[in-house]
């Protein structure tokens, strides 16, 4: 793989142990995957971010370390609001350990954002190489911005940070963009039919890590989200197509008539809804947008919630949108930044959890313990004040 002579003079060393060890984490994963060189990038969003994922070792490791981001990079979410987190439930161990994870990354110039949506801080544009690691902000990114970035895991996103740059393979390169499987999705009547999380948790298992391109539907952009998240927890899809909806399937003429075709019936996705009992409803995975915000709130309006119902959504979506919170706090409902609810212990407590999201549907079960329902978010709402 080729290195510029700033690039040798990293891994050599004159930068200091801490940058020499991020490059040569870059290095071995461009020479693992036959990257040719390393490209810059204009942002890297870091993931290993809550201590109940990465525990005693993993804060050492950030501890032993001593740089600074060359870019603007943003912190994945934490497993507990920065603030009030003694009214979420936390215990006071878990908080202390979670600090001192947040205070590793701020000292190495990581944002502490701790969020799963960065795009919405505009930290990235069309054509933009990015190292970013999340599963669904990959998906996001590549998909409804037509930015470049490959899953990241959380070691390599924070080195990519740290030197600027990130190996050339992959999603990088155009040529490996194109699309692999073409999914067309059956119009139901159904009441879920075009519930787009779980379609995307149907899709994702028939794709699994190939990049499918989507035929005859129109969703937005907070639709788009939620099918490329599911996707990528009930597959491995960091970036996918809607047919004249996606930026690159409206740049450039996609070939598709050689290539497999699945289909996503009404009837498979009607069978992810069930009407189990739960103890606590969540929604926000990914981090909800204004617009779901806004959504949440009239639905909430005038309401009472008799189970524990958990919102969650960026800090800096929140805090622009105080109205909003307002709405939904007064109903008992608790709009929750900072955190992720399957990287949260306050969610370990419950056995049954509905959710309104395709990826937490995945996610639930195996992270947090819990017997997960899926519902849409008038459902969840019905379902927290009934």
């Amino acid at each position: 793989m080729y290195l510029d002579n700033d690039d040798e003079r990293v891994l050599a060393g004159e930068f200091g142990e801490t940058r020499q060890k991020m490059m040569e984490i870059l290095v071995a994963l461009g020479e693992v995957y036959g990257a040719e060189k390393l490209v810059p990038i204009t942002s890297a969003q870091v993931s290993g971010a809550s201590y109940k994922t990465i525990g005693k070792w993993g804060l050492a490791w950030l501890q032993s370390l001593n740089a600074r981001a060359a870019v603007p990079a943003v912190l994945n979410p934490i497993g507990m609001p920065r603030e009030g987190w003694q009214e979420f439930g936390i215990d006071e161990e878990f908080a202390r350990r979670q600090e001192e994870v947040v205070e590793a990354y701020r000292k190495l110039g990581i944002r502490v954002e701790c969020t799963c949506t960065p795009y919405y801080l505009r930290i990235t544009e069309y054509g933009e190489h990015l190292a970013w690691s999340e599963s669904s902000a990959v998906a996001y990114a590549n998909s409804v911005l037509g930015a470049r970035t490959n899953r990241e895991g959380g070691p390599s996103a924070l080195a990519a940070a740290i030197v600027g740059k990130t190996p050339y393979y992959g999603l990088h390169v155009v040529e490996n963009r194109r699309p692999q499987i073409v999914v067309e999705v059956e119009c139901g009547t159904g009441p879920h039919a075009g519930h787009w999380g779980g379609i995307g948790h149907v899709a994702g298992k028939k794709v699994g890590n190939k990049i499918p391109i989507f035929q005859g539907i129109r969703p937005n952009r907070d639709q788009l989200k939620a099918l490329g998240a599911a996707m990528a927890a009930t597959g491995a899809v960091a970036l996918f197509h809607v047919d004249k909806i996606t930026p690159e399937s409206r740049v450039f003429t996609f070939d598709t008539d050689n290539l497999d075709r699945v289909t996503v019936t009404a009837d498979e996705v009607e069978a992810l809804f069930t009407e189990t009992e739960v103890e606590a409803v969540a929604v926000g995975c990914p981090h909800c947008s204004a617009d779901e915000l806004r959504e949440l709130a009239e639905l909430l309006r005038g309401k009472t919630t008799t189970k524990p119902f958990y919102i969650f959504a960026a800090r800096g979506v929140a805090k622009h949108n105080p109205d909003l919170v307002s709405v939904i706090e007064r109903s008992g409902a608790r709009v929750i930044p900072d955190t992720c609810m399957v990287v949260s212990p306050r969610m370990d407590e419950f056995a049954s959890i509905m959710v309104d999201s395709g990826k937490a549907l995945a996610y639930v079960p195996g992270m947090c313990g819990a017997l997960a329902r899926i519902g849409t978010r008038k459902e969840c709402v019905e379902v927290a004040t009934s």
